[in-house]
């Protein structure tokens, strides 16, 4: 564990996971790391494709923002998050939401549905807020072979428990978590989360990513390879895409609002 110690980037030693500032620190750090900006760019760029045939009128809302930068592929989304940071719009919980009904076409998140306390007041919220045949489109962890070994062994900034349940006990923000929940609740618990909130449709759970977030060390370590090495870590990555389901370090988890 040396070694890891040696890759820790300064600041993580001395910044609180629930202080604003933070946040701050994560988002230059985000920017400044090829491998990680590249990444988070394919990720808003999934977002971005889901819009085709949208009016202009549309109202698209990323929740739990943080320290990204998705308005630079997608100008006219609304970021928020639930403290007030450098390029939030709105400042406000998952679970209690200042949209009426049926207003949102659509919602992103990047790395949130696990850090929400309880997330069936959330999906309730997303049931009221969105249009119909409006969608909620996630980026989470996977519990895949791959992507469980990282993160339980490797990612000790957040809890990783597949047997554990929907919801959170600690009321900090962004500490607390368990990267398991999205596939406890889209998975193990599908049946529940059907019969729960039937008017919201699980459209599809990709795998994906297995190798990029590791080598960009996220925002807790040093990048792992020199940045000239990304056409080569992206080219491994497109050979054993076969694998995802067994090797992906990431969900794309689509869900849409029945029309009738």
């Amino acid at each position: 564990m040396n070694f890891l110690r040696f890759l820790q980037l300064p600041y993580r030693k001395e910044m609180n996971l629930d202080d604003p500032r933070t946040t701050a620190i994560r988002s230059k750090i985000i920017k400044e790391k090829i491998y990680l900006r590249n990444l988070y760019t394919s990720f808003y760029v999934t977002f971005r494709k889901s819009l085709v045939g949208l009016p202009r009128s549309r109202k698209l809302v990323e929740l739990g923002s943080g320290g990204g930068f998705i308005k630079e592929i997608i100008p006219d989304i609304i970021t928020s998050d639930v403290f007030k940071i450098p390029g939030i719009d709105l400042v406000f919980s998952a679970t209690c939401m200042p949209f009426k009904k049926n207003e949102v076409d659509r919602f992103f998140m990047l790395d949130v549905i696990h850090h929400i306390q309880k997330p069936s007041l959330f999906f309730k919220e997303v049931d009221r807020c969105l249009k119909k045949n409006g969608k909620l489109i996630a980026i989470e962890p996977a519990n895949t072979l791959w992507g469980r070994f990282i993160y339980q062994n490797f990612h000790h900034d957040e809890r990783f428990d597949p047997k554990g349940g929907w919801t959170l006990k600690s009321q900090k923000t962004l500490s607390d978590a368990n990267g398991a929940i999205p596939w406890i609740i889209f998975i193990r618990d599908r049946i529940k989360f059907e019969k729960q909130f039937p008017n919201l449709k699980i459209i599809k759970i990709i795998a994906h990513t297995p190798i990029q977030y590791l080598v960009s060390g996220g925002t807790s370590f040093r990048q792992l390879l020199p940045g000239w090495a990304y056409p080569l870590v992206k080219g491994i990555e497109k050979l054993v895409s076969p694998l995802n389901n067994s090797t992906g370090m990431f969900y794309t988890i689509e869900i849409e609002k029945r029309a009738d």
